[in-house]
């Protein structure tokens, strides 16, 4: 088990299934991406660091709780917002699929590809754009093997 993993929640929350975690317990996490921080300083957040980590595991839910903080303090119309909107919407589509809601799923990722299409570099506060491309791909799959 990886560092990353042990500070992982207790539980993926998916509505409807499982139980959603405590009032407030990632607020500590979210506080580290505030207004005023330059995406540089957004890239290098707990709360965005960490929103990776749990997307790359399956917690979506919770990674969209920690991607939102950062989306709200970048610069309207940025490459860095058009990225974090696109990431939120990802883990939306990830977590209608636990769901059994492809359909919801695939208008979310349609949303995600035109995101996407708006970045102008193959790197955005640190990612590989291509990578997301290829995370998306794999998604829409498992969406056209449940439609």
């Amino acid at each position: 088990m990886t560092g990353e993993e042990r500070d992982l929640p207790e539980h993926a929350y998916v509505p409807g299934l499982t139980a959603r975690h405590a009032e407030r317990r990632f607020e500590p996490i979210c506080a580290t991406a505030q207004k005023g921080m330059s995406a540089e300083q957004l890239a290098q957040s707990e709360a965005f660091c960490k929103g990776l980590v749990f997307l790359r595991c399956g917690y979506f839910w919770e990674a969209h709780e920690l991607f939102e903080p950062v989306w709200m303090a970048l610069e309207e119309g940025s490459d860095e917002r058009h990225l974090l909107q696109a990431l939120i919407q990802l883990a939306n589509a990830q977590l209608k699929l636990k769901m059994q809601r492809p359909k919801a799923a695939k208008r979310l990722c349609i949303m995600v590809r035109g995101l996407l299409t708006k970045l102008t570099g193959a790197r955005v506060m640190g990612q590989e754009i291509s990578r997301i491309v290829a995370r998306l791909e794999a998604v829409e799959v498992c969406i056209d093997g449940e439609l």
